[in-house]
C-alpha cells in the first residue's frame, strides 16, 4: 500500500476554501470579542465548521479519484480511506 500525495493544482479549490473558512473563524473570534449575539456567533461558526467539513470530504474524494486513476484501490487503500472519510462525520 503506498501513500496517496494530492496533486498541488488539484488542491486549489481546496486550499481556497480552507482559507475562506479560516477569514470566518477569524470572523467569529471577533464577535465573541465584542460580544455579538449568540446566534449570530453560532450561525457564523456553524458555517466555517460545514467549509472545513467540505473541504475535508474533497480531500478524500480526490484522493480517491487518485487511487483509481492510478491503477486501483486495493482493499487496504479502501480501508484507509473510508476511515479518513468517516473521520469526518
Amino acid at each position: 500500500m503506498t501513500d496517496v500525495q494530492l496533486e498541488t493544482e488539484s488542491m486549489k479549490p481546496v486550499i481556497n476554501r480552507i482559507k475562506r473558512a479560516q477569514g470566518q473563524l477569524a470572523g467569529v473570534v471577533r464577535m465573541l470579542e465584542e460580544g455579538r449575539e449568540c446566534e449570530d456567533v453560532v450561525t457564523q461558526l456553524a458555517a466555517v465548521s460545514k467549509a472545513l467539513d467540505r473541504a475535508g470530504f474533497a480531500i478524500v474524494a480526490a484522493g480517491l479519484q487518485q487511487c483509481i486513476a492510478d491503477g486501483g484501490v486495493d482493499s487496504l487503500d479502501a480501508k484507509k480511506m473510508e476511515k479518513l472519510f468517516l473521520s469526518l462525520a
